[in-house]
């Protein structure tokens, strides 16, 4: 099933750089993570290890595993607003909300590792996360703006994105305040 949604992200490489196919690509990367790669590095020695398997496994030709540059550069040339098309898609997918029973999302915002450039002189990125813990699962995520946007704002958004009946929000206590 993630693999029909996968599918789905649009490919921004060149005719040449696509030695091995994206949603391949994404979904090893996917299964990488969920069995605890936390790094590109990880993630193409998970692949490198599994190889074999999952080449039988999913039926592909790839005659080598792909390098951590390989990984690197395809995941950062993804198009953000498309892969979260996509991830929001799977999610609602997923998601098994009863009608007609209140349902919880958490929203979290949290600062990405790594993400402030002093020599540019920007500040670290931000990304705002709803979550159901009834369901064990990320709904969407909602990148939170640079310039003079905060969490608040981005949340108000998400909201009105996720478009879900019956929803009983849970913020952090940065969302009391009267004036945003």
């Amino acid at each position: 099933m993630l693999l029909e949604y996968v599918k789905q992200i649009p490919d921004q490489r060149r005719g040449q750089g696509r030695m091995f196919d994206l949603p391949h690509l994404l979904l090893f990367s996917i299964l990488a993570i969920a069995s605890g790669g936390d790094s590109y590095r990880n993630i193409a020695i998970f692949i490198q290890e599994n190889f074999k398997i999952l080449c039988v496994s999913y039926g592909i030709q790839w005659k080598r595993s792909p390098s951590y540059n390989a990984l690197r550069h395809t995941i950062h040339g993804l198009n953000q607003k498309e892969t979260e098309k996509v991830f929001r898609a799977y999610s609602k997918g997923s998601a098994r909300f009863e009608k007609g029973k209140w349902k919880v999302v958490s929203l979290d915002g949290k600062a990405l590792k790594h993400s402030f450039d002093n020599v540019a002189d920007e500040r670290f990125k931000q990304m705002l996360s709803a979550f159901s813990p009834e369901q064990n699962l990320i709904l969407a995520h909602e990148k939170i703006g640079i310039s003079k946007e905060n969490e608040i704002n981005a949340a108000i958004r998400l909201m009105k994105d996720l478009k879900l009946d019956d929803v009983i929000y849970t913020l952090d206590a940065l969302h009391t305040q009267k004036k945003r």
